[in-house]
């Protein structure tokens, strides 16, 4: 028979689960658990705000694809948090969230620190639940995790009473921990033998990859190997950005709002588009009635939920996407399938050359635009590093720069904020990934309205010392926000420019991390080679021009393919 307390379950489990790192701030209502994490193999980061927790966390899980757990006490502790686990929500990231709450006679007294927060979390958790005792956490937890990672993945918030992590209980033996498992319709066969039909009568053929695509293991493997096999071009939305290589020739980059507009114009010209882990989000379709008007859709997504929700698929398979393709693949080994590929790729070869032509020259030929420098920083790290940088982004414009510019080469590289569009999401996130992957520089790309979001994040990297290089855009606005003024607002720029800034290096500097204030061409490559090359964290600030907007730019009610700012 086993004793233990609601916090010696809880950190048990952890151990059991693999959990090495938590994140997280101490309060009141979680001290009890905090005191077992500290003589557990499992270390905590300290943050200095809860957001950052729940951010560190993501960029864990989003590297590896398995959920990692942060920690808030109750009342303020859990609001911080919460916007990071809607964010996790919109972007299926896996995460357990352990909070901590008043004692179980104290709920709905109004005590101190108290909040609701199974009622707050629970539309924007994928599951949320508040433990009665310490022995129901020998089920609940172990759920938590399942819950986390089948399927299509998402947080899941564990509430748990001060006293409950104290209340002793007696148990047989530690809960099993299964590892999770695709999930497969009985009728797969039946549903790839209708996709396969469809590809079959179709002639303008090509793939669309969401984030879905790029989180189901093995997906990407399969996806480039299908691309490459029947030259089919692939589209991707930002999420789907690092499902194949950048310098992959049948990739053409991201559809959208900002999207490439041989992307676009492919995603117009398409009778058949193969959906793979997307939800066909407004920023990527533009005006839904124009966006592929004459593309039949086979839908494959592991959310069936998300299948027919914006367009009515011809054939859907509600399925991990690595699963359908093993099996939608053998579906086209015939000559039907083959002639349909065949006629499909000389129609791209002839085409997608002259669409190409709209994007050229479609920025100005200044090294300090970040197209230019986002080519010229990924040069550097192919010299300077044994293994390419995983990248994150805040939001806005040095966001669309970089997906847009920055070529990604490996799946799961780009972590930023997707659906949820959440600015401070990039050093926290970065700090995660960089504790998940030791062996990799993780590269931070922020503007200078984000990066103060979370800038006190600065003191938790110090602290650690990782290998992350935060690079600002800084143009003294908030640029997404003044480009839209410009273009939609005729240039009534209503709290979008900074009237005075701070100097970033400086605050940098206050933090004991080193810093370059990259204003000269010549010193650019040798500036950034030291900041890439230091063996902690770096930061460096580039200015960038006010008037350098993202294109091409979709308005609203617009159709992709009608962008503006193309030449």
């Amino acid at each position: 028979m086993i004793k233990a307390t609601g916090a010696q379950i809880i950190t048990g489990i952890l151990e059991r689960k693999g959990i090495k790192t938590v994140a997280g701030i101490p309060g009141g209502s979680i001290l009890p658990l905090y005191d077992e994490i500290a003589k557990s193999n499992i270390k905590h980061i300290l943050v200095r705000q809860e957001q950052a927790g729940g951010f560190i966390a993501q960029g864990i899980a989003r590297t590896t694809g398995s959920a990692a757990v942060c920690l808030a006490t109750s009342g303020p502790g859990v609001m911080n948090l919460l916007t990071a686990v809607a964010d996790a929500r919109s972007d299926s990231i896996p995460m357990v969230i352990i909070t901590g709450q008043v004692n179980r006679a104290l709920i709905g007294t109004d005590a101190f620190q108290e909040t609701d927060t199974f009622g707050l979390s629970m539309p924007i958790c994928k599951h949320s639940v508040m433990v009665k005792s310490a022995e129901e956490l020998l089920k609940v937890l172990p759920d938590a995790f399942r819950i986390a990672e089948t399927g299509r993945q998402g947080p899941v918030l564990v509430d748990v009473p001060r006293d409950v992590q104290l209340e002793t209980c007696s148990f047989q033996q530690w809960p099993e921990l299964k590892t999770p498992t695709a999930l497969v319709p009985d009728n797969l066969n039946e549903l790839a033998s209708v996709a396969a039909d469809l590809f079959a009568r179709s002639r303008r053929i090509v793939l669309f990859c969401g984030g879905g695509s790029v989180c189901s293991k093995d997906a990407p493997r399969l996806i480039e190997a299908l691309s490459e096999k029947y030259r089919i071009p692939v589209c991707t939305s930002l999420m789907g950005l690092t499902v194949i290589p950048a310098d992959n020739p049948l990739f053409l980059g991201m559809v959208g709002m900002h999207g490439s507009y041989t992307a676009n114009m492919v995603m117009h010209e398409a009778d058949l588009i193969i959906a793979l882990g997307i939800r066909f989000d407004d920023r990527a379709t533009g005006a839904v009635p124009k966006f592929c008007p004459d593309a039949k859709i086979i839908h494959i997504d592991v959310d069936a939920a998300e299948i027919n929700k914006i367009y009515q698929s011809s054939a859907a398979i509600p399925c991990d996407c690595a699963e359908a393709l093993k099996v939608f693949a053998k579906k086209l080994e015939n000559d039907v399938c083959k002639a349909a590929a065949k006629e499909s790729a000389a129609f791209w070869q002839a085409h997608i050359p002259e669409y190409a032509k709209k994007m050229e020259s479609i920025y100005p030929d200044d090294v300090f635009h970040p197209a230019a420098f986002m080519k010229r920083i990924e040069k550097l790290c192919s010299k300077l590093l044994k293994k390419p940088p995983y990248i994150t982004t805040d939001v806005g414009q040095h966001q669309m720069f970089t997906a847009q510019c920055y070529p990604m080469s490996f799946p799961r590289q780009l972590l930023t904020s997707g659906s949820l569009g959440t600015m401070g999401f990039g050093l926290p996130a970065a700090i995660g990934a960089a504790v998940a992957n030791p062996d990799r520089r993780v590269i931070c790309f922020s503007g200078d309205g984000s990066i103060l979001m979370n800038v006190q994040e600065l003191a938790t990297l110090y602290e650690l010392g990782l290998k992350v290089t935060v690079i600002v855009l800084d143009n003294q606005c908030l640029g997404m926000v003044r480009q839209q003024q410009e273009l939609i607002f005729k240039e009534n720029y209503s709290a979008s420019i900074y009237e005075k800034t701070p100097d970033l290096c400086t605050v940098a500097q206050g933090f004991n991390i080193p810093s370059w204030n990259i204003t000269d061409e010549k010193t650019f490559d040798e500036q950034l080679t030291q900041a890439l090359s230091a063996k902690g964290p770096s930061f460096v600030r580039i200015p960038v021009k006010q008037e350098y907007n993202v294109l091409p730019f979709v308005f609203s009610g617009k159709a992709n393919i009608e962008a503006f700012g193309l030449k």
